[in-house]
């Protein structure tokens, strides 16, 4: 169903050919599953503790978790975005993925949520810079 929802709303971008709309379409499906776990991987992380405290990567991970939720949510209703404020949400998601990443990555070691954390964010940036790649090719 929401494949056919996208598929609509991509569908109404004129001039684009079957192939760079199947392109176009998988690219945004995978950005949207990314984005959902790494919302997910976030917001666990952001609620984890070290010595009774929570980490000081929790503000970055909760900044994260919200930015992939409304990147998600944008990606499910297409409709009303422009090319131009698409790729802007696309550079916000990536930002904060890459804050996230850096962040968590200072205590991958310690502490496998981090860890955990970190490989979602990078998953996510990779699908959002793919999805900028099929929207550029478009």
């Amino acid at each position: 169903m929401m494949r056919d929802a996208m598929s609509h709303d991509m569908m109404s971008m004129e001039g684009l050919s079957e192939a760079a709309m199947a392109a176009m379409q998988s690219a945004a499906q995978a950005c949207m599953d990314a984005c959902a776990a790494c919302e997910q991987a976030c917001t666990v992380c952001s609620v984890q503790m070290m010595d009774g405290h929570p980490m000081d990567c929790a503000p970055a991970c909760m900044n994260c978790a919200d930015m992939c939720n409304t990147m998600m949510r944008s990606l499910m209703r297409m409709q009303g975005m422009t090319p131009a404020s698409m790729m802007s949400m696309l550079d916000a998601c990536i930002a904060m993925c890459q804050t996230c990443m850096d962040m968590c990555m200072m205590h991958a070691d310690m502490s496998p949520v981090c860890k955990m954390c970190a490989d979602a964010c990078r998953a996510c940036m990779d699908a959002c810079m793919a999805l900028k790649s099929a929207m550029s090719m478009a």
